[in-house]
């Protein structure tokens, strides 16, 4: 019993209240597990498994979307320019292309809009721009465009029997729209063409905006791929601004006609960082074309003729006749 308690009882029982006496006299019992009124167990509930989350859809690759609404016209190439070099007959050049589309999908830096120049008129920058870009439009994925950004000495219409116009220039001059100025080639629809257009203005006054960024950055979220041919380096300012808008530079070389100084001075002037590479146009026929790469391609010879299979035999023996005798090394110059 408590000391409050002990105090009560000491006092006059008559004094206390009732209530307080009713507690005085009932001590509480103690608290037992019985008294405790039994309740239901609650259900335990087994633990929901949480489905994973969606992975996120990739994004399309560039070029890869819904088509492009643009005009559609035939080539119509000429006999003399070695354009679209893919046949049969032209296999040596084709396959050199085809080496040079794999080193630019390889490249390390991924390079997608590419400007294509030389370092002086004549050494071929503009047929490379044509086959290079008809070589990675042989790809089935993926859209590529060919841009003529050589205002001042356009070819690329000429030479593909394609209208001048609405082009480039009038893209960038806000009359003509992208996609209104585009044509998507017959024989190989994943193949554009943006013609060069009439550059009314002065082709620098045109390229030298922000308007020409906006056109870059809507041609890159368009295409896989973009060659642009422009002017050559160091003849105007053309080429300067085309190439700030670019992710790279290949420069084109030709045997016998680029004059060594203006090389060097070409390859020091291109940014190291856009440097793509350096192709070589108009080489005459390697030594080992005749040889070795016909054993890859048996059926054609080097003047598109057809071979059967007794010819193909026959220079399989001559070559085999030429090698050296087991255990003789032959020294072959590079």
């Amino acid at each position: 019993m408590s000391k409050i308690t002990e105090a009560l009882s000491m006092c006059d029982k008559d004094a206390v209240d009732p209530i307080v006496a009713s507690l005085i006299e009932k001590e509480p019992e103690p608290l037992t597990r019985a008294s405790v009124p039994a309740t239901a167990a609650a259900p335990v509930r087994e633990p929901r498994a949480i489905p994973p989350a969606p992975a996120a859809a990739e994004p399309p690759a560039p070029g890869s979307g819904a088509p492009i609404a643009a005009r559609t016209c035939a080539l119509h190439l000429p006999g003399f320019a070695p354009l679209m070099p893919f046949g049969e007959a032209d296999w040596a050049a084709g396959e050199q292309y085809r080496m040079a589309r794999t080193r630019i999908i390889q490249h390390p830096r991924q390079p997608r809009l590419m400007v294509i120049t030389s370092p002086a008129p004549g050494d071929g920058k503009t047929v490379s721009a044509i086959n290079l870009a008809g070589a990675l439009s042989l790809m089935s994925e993926g859209k590529v465009l060919l841009a003529d950004g050589d205002f001042r000495r356009s070819s690329i219409h000429a030479l593909l029997g394609l209208p001048k116009t609405p082009g480039f220039a009038d893209v960038l001059r806000g009359t003509c729209k992208v996609e209104d100025a585009l044509i998507q080639v017959e024989q190989s629809p994943n193949l554009y063409i943006l013609p060069a257009g009439e550059a009314w203005a002065n082709p620098s006054e045109l390229l030298d905006s922000a308007h020409w960024s906006h056109v870059a950055a809507t041609l890159r979220s368009t295409f896989q791929y973009v060659i642009i041919d422009s002017p050559s380096i160091g003849v105007v300012a053309d080429y300067d601004l085309i190439q700030a808008a670019c992710d790279g530079v290949l420069l084109v070389l030709r045997p016998d006609h680029t004059k060594r100084g203006l090389a060097f001075q070409a390859v020091d002037s291109v940014p190291k960082e856009k440097l793509v590479g350096v192709m070589l146009n108009c080489v005459r026929e390697r030594f080992f074309y005749k040889h070795h790469l016909s054993g890859y391609y048996p059926l054609v010879a080097s003047t598109g003729r057809a071979l059967n299979q007794k010819t193909v035999e026959r220079g399989m023996a001559q070559d085999l006749s030429r090698r050296p005798p087991a255990g003789e090394a032959k020294c072959i110059p590079t």
